[in-house]
């Protein structure tokens, strides 16, 4: 799985694409990784941009988890953006809602991680 990313400021989007599910979520994991290390206290936060997830298993779901908890652990900052509605769907049903703060836009999200000036 490619993971496109950019830097919007001082904030990290990383664009993935298509469905998460078994098949894919170890390489979304893999891709994941580095910029995760990067995502800690004075680092790099992380938006996820779900615009382009058409669908999310409890394998992806999992994934998100440990990416929570890793980024948790490094005092860093993470948020999703632009759910699809199916994939909001499954994020209030698992109540993952919870887990990640969410943004409608990228835009507010990069807004509300941004580190200050």
């Amino acid at each position: 799985m490619e993971l496109p990313s950019r830097l919007e400021g001082n904030v990290r989007v990383l664009s993935p694409t298509g469905r998460i599910d078994h098949a894919h979520a170890d390489e979304f994991q893999a891709a994941l990784t580095g910029y995760l290390a990067e995502c800690r206290a004075g680092g790099v936060p992380v938006v996820l941009d779900f615009a382009g997830v058409e669908y999310i298993s409890s394998v992806g779901l999992r994934v998100l988890m440990l990416a929570s908890r890793q980024v948790s652990a490094q005092d860093g900052c993470i948020a999703i953006a632009a759910l699809t509605p199916l994939v909001r769907e499954v994020f209030e049903i698992s109540r993952f809602i919870l887990v990640f703060r969410t943004f409608d836009s990228v835009a507010a999200a990069v807004a509300a991680l941004a580190p200050p000036a």
